[in-house]
Parts: structure tokens; C-alpha cells; sequence
């Protein structure tokens, strides 16, 4: 998989893509993960890449010639499967949506900045758009960080153990159950008898009962969902 994320700070992603998971699946060849500065493709030598509203109103948007052209630049040489904007009034990440991505080759991320991008780039462009929560952030790096990261541990060959990811919280519309280590009893704090049995048949059913249980009390609102 291929993923290009257009940014006005590139300085941001450096540290999320070059350490832990992340950066074993590029060392791996299973990921690429590039940055593009959109200066690169400023409207002038100041590097300019923003401009006022039309219409009035605070805050400044990223104009259409650079990300236009940023966008084109990339399309030459591939075809992308999507054009990702990161914006709070997207779609909510979830662990489906990271499921879906996960099974693409490459993918463009836009991460906007400021009072977000021209809306005809969205229009005329983006093919999906995704936010991490109802939330603002300062710019849309962290919260691509936060989807490559999701994508990229659900690639074939990344985790040691590959059915790691698919006993992870959300999968299957659950919550993962309570995991435990050694020691067996610490302060009097004991670990559940079931764990001890040696009976993978069990330990299953009980982890699956935890689940819906925990999901239940926390997340009532995912046992409905599909």
C-alpha cells in the first residue's frame, strides 16, 4: 500500500511514521508512506498557499491552485483508490472504515489548516472524508497520523501475530475482553480461574462473554450496528 499525505507541515508526521508498527511496515516494503509539503506548488515565491474568505469572516482557507495542482502532480504517476480529506464534519473513523482502507492500494490524504479547504477542491476532488471525533484540531497531521496508523497495523504481515488485529476492540461491533499477564496473583489480585484451565475452548467463551459484556456497559449503542 502507498499513502501520500499533502501537508503544510510535514514536520508533524516525521516522529507517528518513523517508530513502532508504522515504521516496520515500510521497513517491511508493506507500507509507503510519503509526505509532500504543499508549498511546493505555492500561488508565488512567498510561498503562499492560503488566502481571506470570500464573503468575509475570520480565518483563512487553503486556496484551489495548490492542492489542485499537488493533487495532479501525484495522479500522474498512479491511480489513486481514494482522495481522503481529514475534516472535523467528515465521517467518523471507525474500525470498519479502517477495515476498507486497509484493502486499497494507494491513497491520497489532504490535511487541511486554517478555516479548512476551498470547498470546489472537495467537490471536484476528495472522494471520502473522515474525521477522528467531534472535535477541532489545529491541523489535519495528527489526525492522518492517527488513520495511517489504523490502516497500517491491519496490512497482511505487519503484526507478528496477524490474528492479533482481529480480536481488537471494534472488530466485530465488540469490545475487547480483559487481558491479563503474570504474575497469577499480585496483591491478592487474582487472575479468573478460566485463564489457568488450559482449555481453549473455554477461554474463548469466556473472553467472548467479557466482550459483550463490557460492550454492553460501555458501548451499548455498537450491539445494534451491522
Amino acid at each position: 500500500m502507498r499513502i501520500d499525505i499533502i501537508t503544510v507541515l510535514p514536520q508533524l508526521l516525521e516522529s507517528p511514521l518513523s517508530h513502532s508498527i508504522i515504521k516496520r511496515a515500510q521497513d517491511k516494503g508493506l507500507l509507503e508512506v510519503h509526505t509532500h509539503n504543499l508549498r511546493q506548488w505555492a500561488v508565488n515565491e512567498y510561498g503562499q498557499i492560503d488566502d481571506y474568505q470570500y464573503g468575509g469572516g475570520a480565518g483563512m482557507v487553503m486556496m484551489c491552485e495548490p492542492l489542485s495542482n499537488a493533487i495532479d502532480s501525484l495522479q500522474k504517476d498512479r491511480t489513486y483508490d481514494e482522495i481522503i480529506y481529514l475534516t472535523p464534519d467528515g465521517e467518523t473513523l471507525n474500525q470498519k472504515i479502517a477495515n476498507q482502507l486497509s484493502l486499497k492500494g494507494n491513497l491520497i490524504f489532504i490535511c487541511g489548516h486554517y478555516k479548512g479547504i476551498d470547498q470546489r477542491i472537495r467537490d471536484h476532488y476528495v472522494t471520502k472524508e473522515i474525521s477522528i471525533g467531534d472535535y477541532v484540531l489545529s491541523g489535519g497531521e495528527l489526525a492522518a497520523a492517527v488513520l495511517v496508523d489504523a490502516i497500517g497495523r491491519l496490512l497482511p504481515g505487519v503484526l507478528n501475530d496477524e490474528t492479533s488485529a482481529l480480536t481488537d476492540s471494534f472488530q466485530d461491533n465488540l469490545l475487547a475482553p480483559p487481558v491479563y499477564t503474570r504474575p497469577v496473583d499480585f496483591r491478592g489480585w487474582k487472575v479468573p480461574d478460566i485463564l489457568l484451565s488450559g482449555d481453549p475452548k473455554k477461554v474463548e467463551a469466556w473472553r467472548y462473554e467479557q466482550a459483550v459484556q463490557r460492550t454492553e456497559q460501555r458501548r451499548p449503542d455498537l450491539l445494534g450496528e451491522e
